[in-house]
């Protein structure tokens, strides 16, 4: 049976949230099988839960917002990709602001954190959502478009371009592919940090946003170079942060996806928009788990090994 898996112990990390500022501290717990991933706000007099699902998702501006019953916590895809690549299906998260700290602006620290406290397998069967049919969200035409799209595929791999007119990113890759059953998640993907530009920082600071926002946890771009002294950690890690943030967004759906995801300057919102579109079609999808393990796709089988 392939097994479904959370922490062994629980483990904790401060940062600052990326858009708040706010110092935040955060605490990961083992939970039960069948549990799925929880947030908590153990900040507030009365905790709150706010259970991972597609519909928990209530705002996509520069990041992926969850709610329940107005209490929220935001920018919560880094985590979620990190969980997604390693395989975690059930999880406790506590944290004591708004906000999932930034930590380093990508993956890699969450990773880390989940690694340190173990991975280990439970007894129950690891549950998908198998993509039956495409499904495809679009918006604006032309050159102002843009697009994300679900297709039935034995196993999970997604493949994003994007398009920046901007000599830095024009001169990296703007397209890439990342298969969970010939890439290894936390060497490919889960160093990519997210990226932004001088140009906009004003602006959006002005609306509270990008508060906590540094060249200790993001790529910053004037009009024609990457400002960060030690460069890009991959040859296409534009790209790639877009894959990362990807596969946390997907994640919300509650459980792994078997599909094949393809995008064209998509972002939080469309993703979360695809996933919705999905789950209002109950033909296009089933939930699957495999009591053989030598059935599953390759690359959900095998606990990631730490680099």
């Amino acid at each position: 049976m392939l097994e479904q898996r959370t922490i062994k112990t629980l483990t904790k990390a401060v940062g600052v949230g990326l858009h708040g500022g706010q110092r935040v501290e955060l605490t990961l717990r083992p939970a039960p099988a069948d549990t799925g991933i929880v947030f908590r706000r153990v900040d507030l007099p009365v905790p709150v839960d706010i259970p991972v699902t597609a519909e928990s998702v209530t705002d996509t501006r520069l990041a992926s917002t969850i709610s329940n019953g107005g209490v929220k916590v935001n920018t919560v895809e880094h985590l979620m990709s990190a969980c997604a690549g390693l395989g975690i299906d059930n999880l406790y998260i506590d944290i004591t602001a708004e906000e999932v700290p930034i930590l380093d602006g990508s993956a890699s620290s969450f990773v880390y954190l989940l690694q340190s406290a173990g991975v280990v397998k439970q007894r129950a069967p690891k549950k998908f959502v198998r993509v039956l049919k495409p499904v495809e969200v679009r918006e604006g035409e032309g050159a102002q478009g843009k697009w994300a799209r679900l297709e039935p595929y034995h196993g999970y791999k997604l493949r994003f371009q994007i398009d920046f007119a901007h000599p830095a990113v024009d001169s990296t890759g703007q397209s890439v592919e990342f298969d969970m059953s010939t890439g290894v998640y936390t060497r490919d993907i889960a160093r990519a940090r997210t990226f932004g530009f001088t140009k906009d920082v004003e602006y959006m600071r002005s609306h509270g946003l990008a508060m906590g926002g540094s060249l200790e946890n993001a790529i910053v771009l004037d009009d024609y170079r990457v400002l960060n002294a030690d460069g890009l950690r991959y040859d296409d890690e534009f790209a790639k942060h877009k894959i990362l943030d990807a596969m946390g967004d997907l994640f919300l759906i509650g459980h792994p996806l078997l599909a094949a995801y393809s995008a064209y300057r998509s972002g939080h919102a469309m993703n979360n928009q695809l996933l919705r579109a999905l789950l209002a079609q109950p033909d296009a999808y089933e939930i699957v788990s495999f009591d053989n393990e030598r059935n599953a796709p390759k690359g959900f089988g095998e606990l990631a090994v730490q680099w």
